[in-house]
């Protein structure tokens, strides 16, 4: 019989139950440091070097309290040769490098100078190469224009002499109509006696002769006529489209003229009508100033009927300064009677009536005078008012 196994409890592939060991970084302390620009390679991952002096050589050397200045000065002297020694060395490096670009400098001038060179022979062989162009083109048209005369004869003699090989043959082809009329005289001259012929002017021949004579004249004189009158004709259109010509720059002439009178007479017009309202304005200025002034001369004889001095006469014989004189006189004469009233008021308010009496005599006499003054540059001024009025009106 079997037996049943164990239970289990754990399992095995659990990682919370497997061990681990790590290994664990170890850190030294470096105290002493290499020359300048040395890197110390780890000798173990594991291991991480402190360093406990962060300055170089050099510097604790320099800084130290125990350096010697000789040693000091020997290291910076050291320092300043190779410094001298690299400069030199650029120097020569420069120096090598400004000779080379020098000679560059040259071979480039060299190269310059030569392309100068070619460039003017190559502008002298363009140019001679033109010139042998514009003579070959030249001589080209030229040779064209003679190639196309002698094309332009040859199709014009072609022509002629199609024209007479077909008059020749026209001509031919007559003859031959022709030729048994010829045979046919022949034979009747071979037929004819001898003696035929010496009659002269009792030949049927001669008759023909002279009639066609007479028609040939005849002809070229119509020809003659007929050539006179074309040219006759043409003479005359030649006139008539003178005579056009001339008409239609009379006409356009006319034109001109007539555009310029009516422009003359259109600004007459439009000035014609300024000056109408310009009239019409003078004329309403002319009626109110007209009015004014009538209204005025009421308003004059109303003060004069109201203002009426006896010493002056009767209303009717006045002018129109006398009546105006009479009116300021009237009112001076109120205002005279009106500072008096007020100046007695007055004095009788002050106790002292000597010195009122002597301020009231003084004050009359300047009353008076001023009076006068004012009467005088009244009638002046009226005077020139109504003058100047009367004119206006005018």
């Amino acid at each position: 019989m079997d037996t049943p196994d164990p239970p289990v409890f754990f399992n095995k592939d659990d990682p919370r139950l497997k061990l681990r060991v790590e290994t664990r970084t170890k850190n030294i302390f470096v105290t002493q440091l290499g020359d300048v620009g040395y890197v110390q390679e780890p000798e173990d991952e594991n291991v991480n070097y402190i360093p406990v002096i962060t300055e170089s050589p050099d510097r604790i050397v320099e800084t130290g309290v125990n350096t010697l200045q000789r040693t000091l000065v020997l290291r910076k002297k050291i320092q300043v040769d190779e410094t001298d020694r690299q400069l030199a060395q650029k120097r020569l490096e420069f120096k090598g490098r400004m000779q080379a670009l020098e000679q560059r400098r040259a071979e480039l001038a060299l190269k310059q100078l030569e392309l100068k060179e070619k460039a003017v022979k190559f502008q002298k062989f363009v140019e001679e190469n033109e010139v042998r162009r514009r003579r070959a083109l030249k001589k080209y048209q030229l040779e064209r224009k003679q190639n196309e005369l002698k094309q332009a004869e040859w199709e014009e003699l072609t022509v002629q002499l199609e024209r007479l090989q077909a008059r020749q043959q026209y001509l031919k082809e007559r003859v031959a109509k022709h030729k048994i009329y010829e045979d046919y005289l022949m034979k009747v001259v071979d037929l004819l006696p001898d003696n035929y012929g010496d009659n002269g002017s009792d030949s049927v021949v001669m008759p023909i002769i002279r009639r066609f004579e007479t028609l040939s004249m005849s002809k070229n004189d119509l020809a003659q006529r007929l050539d006179s009158m074309v040219e006759e004709l043409e003479q005359g259109q030649r006139n008539l489209e003178l005579l056009k010509q001339e008409h239609n720059n009379n006409k356009l002439i006319a034109n001109k003229e007539l555009s310029g009178l009516q422009t003359q007479l259109d600004q007459a017009k439009d000035k014609n009508k300024q000056l109408e309202m310009t009239h019409h304005i003078h004329q309403g200025q002319y009626r109110d100033q007209l009015e004014e002034l009538g209204s005025l001369l009421i308003a004059v004889r109303n003060l004069g009927q109201q203002c009426h001095l006896q010493h002056y006469g009767p209303l009717e014989n006045m002018d129109l300064f006398t009546m105006l004189d009479m009116v300021k006189e009237f009112v001076l004469e109120k205002a005279n009677l009106e500072r008096r009233a007020t100046r007695l008021m007055h004095s009788a308010s002050v106790k002292t009536s000597g010195t009122a009496n002597k301020k009231g005599k003084t004050q009359l006499t300047k009353n008076t005078s001023s009076e006068v003054q004012l009467k005088s540059y009244s009638k002046i001024s009226g005077k020139s008012g109504l003058l100047s009025s009367s004119k206006m009106i005018e």
